[in-house]
């Protein structure tokens, strides 16, 4: 199949002939009728596949060919877990309309508010932003979905996973009617959550998945390392890089401080790196992200704020520096090599605090798993031994002894007033009285006469 056989408006198979693209990848293919029909799409399929355009296409098609329900309102909102992401599709989109009469706004947080209000005001027909931004500016009056056309979720799990839940909700309020279509591209579909967002956003969903997230990626050769510390890691990190001229480098680290301590330890070794974490300005994240993209900085040193979406095709190594915590936000972090046809390798070092996500990762690939060595760093750290599970069969009845001791007499227990205890409830005992009889009277009476 080719793009031309997929009815697209002929400016869209300009652009792509323009990009060399010719034949869809299977994605693509499945996803793109659907949209083109008008129908709710939930997608799934892994890193790599091509996803992007197979929401973006039957997006412009749509504006091209169709009357607007609004001329003031957006008819296109794409909503992304991450500000790099959303910068990612902003960029496809934005060479798929070039040339032509359209406009398309970006919407982020940690940007200059205003200055998106003033974009705003120029009614652009594509919005791409985060959930959190784009509910700021619907509460701030300065952005209105009623006439909204089409709404598509890039990883809605991610979404969910960052707790964007209530956000995804006030959008879908604010552009409830009939007309409106919604397309959900996710690398799960099978979890409690995915299914309670499929049931409130989408009406009688087509469901399309194109391979599994935990399916091996045949382009990228994956290895692993035990460490017995993070010492040990740093020496089998420089040890890895230098084994090869790869041609770009990320190393993801569980947090934010490790990214500058491991940048700064690349330079001293002469390495362009450079650090990415959350707690960067919107700014900062895309001069470091430019850098990189253009070959400035030979490694990027980051969090999992860089594991999805973005498109960088000349990385050829990603190291693990720490493991994730969720197994499926390591085929994420290794989809970043191996892209669009290139070959990639992907090295993981597990130490003891890695362990657990280790054994959580392995039962998500269900492959099996074989250490690496490196002269001269072996590890001492062989693996934790699984918890010991007590056997849950019957318990066996022991028989008590019994001797026969003699009863002592012991004499019963007085209450302790000086405990400042409660005895309202204790019976008190009273002497019985004794009654005299007339017999004894009469002694006692003799006596006193005497």
């Amino acid at each position: 199949m080719q793009f031309t056989d997929l009815s697209l408006h002929h400016n869209l198979l300009k652009a792509l002939d323009i990009k060399g693209l010719t034949e869809p990848t299977e994605i693509q293919k499945k996803a793109i009728p659907y949209g083109l029909m008008g129908k709710d799409l939930i997608a799934s399929s892994k890193t790599g596949s091509g996803k992007t355009l197979a929401f973006l296409l039957p997006a412009v098609h749509r504006v091209l060919t169709k009357q607007p329900l609004s001329r003031r309102d957006p008819r296109v909102l794409i909503l992304a877990p991450t500000r790099e992401l959303a910068k990612q599709v902003f960029l496809q989109l934005k060479w798929l309309i070039a040339k032509q009469p359209l406009k398309a706004a970006l919407v982020l947080g940690g940007e200059n508010f205003n200055d998106q209000v003033k974009a705003l005001k120029h009614h652009p027909q594509f919005i791409v932003g985060t959930a959190g931004r784009v509910v700021d500016h619907l509460k701030g009056k300065s952005l209105f979905l009623n006439g909204l056309e089409l709404l598509i979720l890039d990883e809605a799990d991610r979404m969910l996973d960052l707790g964007f839940a209530a956000e995804l909700r006030l959008v879908n309020q604010a552009a409830d009617h009939r007309k409106r279509q919604s397309m959900m591209f996710s690398a799960t579909l099978d979890s409690a959550a995915m299914h309670q967002l499929t049931q409130s956003l989408l009406k009688a969903p087509q469901r399309v998945s194109v391979g599994s997230s935990s399916e091996e990626h045949k382009d990228i050769q994956q290895k692993f390392y035990l460490a017995d510390h993070v010492t040990h890691k740093e020496a089998l990190l420089s040890k890895v890089i230098n084994q090869q001229d790869y041609r770009q480098v990320i190393v993801f680290t569980a947090t934010r401080s490790d990214t500058e301590r491991l940048a700064n330890l690349l330079k001293e070794q002469d390495f362009h790196a450079i650090a990415l974490s959350g707690d960067l300005t919107q700014g900062q994240r895309n001069n470091i992200m430019s850098e990189f993209g253009r070959g400035q900085q030979h490694i990027l040193v980051t969090t999992d704020i860089a594991s999805r979406g973005l498109d960088l095709l000349n990385v050829a190594l990603v190291v693990n520096f720490d493991l994730p915590k969720l197994a499926d936000e390591y085929v994420h972090r290794v989809g970043r090599t191996g892209r669009a046809g290139n070959k990639g390798e992907a090295v993981s070092f597990v130490g003891p605090k890695d362990w657990y996500s280790f054994v959580a990762i392995k039962s998500f690939l269900q492959q099996s798993i074989e250490f690496s060595e490196i002269e001269g760093l072996e590890a001492k750290f062989k693996g934790l031994k699984p918890a010991k599970n007590k056997s849950l069969g019957p318990k066996k009845s022991v028989k008590k002894k019994t001797t026969n001791k003699p009863k002592s007499h012991s004499a019963p227990n007085r209450v302790n007033t000086m405990q400042g205890k409660e005895v309202g409830d204790v019976p008190l005992k009273r002497k019985p009285r004794v009654v005299a009889s007339p017999s004894d009277e009469i002694s006692s009476n003799d006596k006193n006469d005497d």
